[in-house]
């Protein structure tokens, strides 16, 4: 049967067989659209041997992906610690600056002296405050993503949709102390977005389909 793929150049579509995509690069419309690995499982008295060959390659597929996703969720933590580290520290500064110049200002004798003191003082206040929340917004952003791969399995109870049992899965378990705080920030940022104003939410977010 005939294809419609591009000719002579690089593309990836699904084997016909395995199902999983491949790299193809087609010089004739009549090309098999099979990958190398399964030239080998073409004709009917094969299909035994079919697929057992389409499970190991499943099962190797899936554990690169589950290895993928173990190194991603370690990325993950890290950020997210060093983001809330960075966080504290930031928050404590902001309070140190704001009382010692408060007070400072609060003994001067200029009224414009003051009040130039404290459009300063608000100034940076923002500035931090806006720092913080950007790095916030970072961090659940890529909490986010990692519960997208890890989270309940609607049509399997009691398993995580990476494959796992929810019980075993290191990834659930960590984002399971952050989830009410995600979902708050999730919402804050749907509204955000459908009020037409500057909002966090990732790119692929289903929101901004």
């Amino acid at each position: 049967m005939a294809h419609s793929y591009a000719l002579h150049v690089s593309v990836e579509v699904p084997c016909l067989c395995c199902r999983a995509v491949q790299p193809f690069r087609f010089t004739s419309p009549s090309d098999q659209v099979v990958c190398a690995f399964c030239l080998n499982h073409l004709g009917a008295t094969k299909a035994e041997r079919r697929d057992t060959d389409h499970i190991a390659m499943w099962a190797e597929l899936f554990a690169d992906e589950v290895d993928a996703h173990q190194a991603f969720a370690a990325d993950t933590r890290e950020t997210i610690e060093a983001n809330e580290t960075h966080i504290r520290e930031l928050t404590a500064r902001v309070t140190e600056l704001t009382n010692t110049i408060a007070s400072e200002f609060a003994q001067s004798p200029s009224s414009e002296t003051r009040a130039m003191l404290d459009s300063e003082v608000v100034k940076r206040a923002d500035r931090a405050t806006t720092l913080v929340n950007r790095r916030l917004d970072r961090a659940m952003a890529v909490i986010w993503h990692l519960d997208r791969l890890h989270h309940d399995d609607e049509t399997r109870p009691g398993t995580c949709v990476c494959g796992i049992a929810s019980a075993r899965c290191a990834e659930q378990k960590m984002i399971s102390v952050e989830r009410s705080e995600l979902l708050s920030w999730e919402r804050k940022n749907i509204a955000l977005h459908q009020h037409g104003e500057r909002h966090a939410l990732p790119s692929d977010h289903p929101a901004l389909g």
